[in-house]
């Protein structure tokens, strides 16, 4: 079993690397700015709430959500990032162990994060006890739907989203399990595929950079299409409230 603090560790330094960058673009998850606004529209929230994006990475998710609602956003992740927004307030912290009070926001956001949370209870915990009573929380998320590969179990495919992921049912009942309510459950398996793709032709690319990193992204790339194509992995989104 892998340590807790090392997976956080290298989730840290991964997603906050210009590696990251050029592999995902601006967007950090399957279906970028398009399922972030589907999300966001669930959430309905607008001027003079708040909403907390968890693990909100480089701030985009969490800039856009600021820009469609003109509500605040408080932005938690376990590493800083430079977000130029008055709405936006960037709290460097652990999503399992949220730095804000008992029922002090109006919505949570939570994109293709709780997959790399090695305590899922303790975080969508969390997520619950930071929601006001009748607020919503809008996660998506990548899914797992039986034994994968050795070659999707180690610690890089732990930072790859993919290792310790779960199958739509069973986030839908650990977030019932927390005090929520589930609305909705969609799948967005085509936009897993899309990213995939994405990501190894950057990759393709980077082996003029990195050869040996390349490589090795590409292995893991190609594992996860094939899991993908064996019905292994998808992604999916679901909305529940408080």
């Amino acid at each position: 079993m892998l340590a807790a603090e090392e997976v956080k560790a290298c989730c840290a330094t991964a997603y906050s690397s210009t590696a990251a960058w050029f592999l995902l673009g601006d967007s950090f998850h399957p279906g970028g700015a398009a399922l972030t606004s589907r999300l966001i529209a669930a959430l309905q929230v607008g001027p003079g709430q708040t909403v907390v994006d968890v693990a909100s990475g480089p701030g985009s998710s969490a800039l856009q959500l600021a820009r469609e609602t003109s509500c605040d956003v408080i932005a938690v992740d376990l590493s800083p990032s430079a977000v130029d927004d008055p709405r936006v307030r960037v709290v460097v912290g652990d999503a399992e162990a949220l730095p804000l009070d008992d029922a002090s926001v109006d919505g949570a956001l939570c994109e293709c994060a709780l997959c790399t949370f090695p305590d899922k209870e303790r975080a969508a915990a969390e997520l619950a006890r930071v929601l006001r009573p009748g607020a919503r929380l809008a996660l998506s998320d990548m899914l797992v739907e039986g034994p994968l590969p050795t070659e999707l179990t180690s610690l890089q495919a732990w930072v790859a989203c993919i290792a310790d992921a779960r199958p739509l049912e069973e986030v839908a009942t650990l977030l019932e399990r927390s005090g929520l309510t589930v609305e909705q459950t969609v799948r967005h398996d085509d936009a897993l595929a899309t990213l995939l793709e994405r990501v190894r032709a950057r990759l393709r690319v980077a082996r003029f950079l990195s050869p040996d990193g390349a490589r090795r992204g590409i292995e893991l790339i190609d594992a996860a299409r094939a899991a993908y194509e064996a019905g292994l992995l998808g992604y999916g989104s679901i909305i529940a409230r408080r």
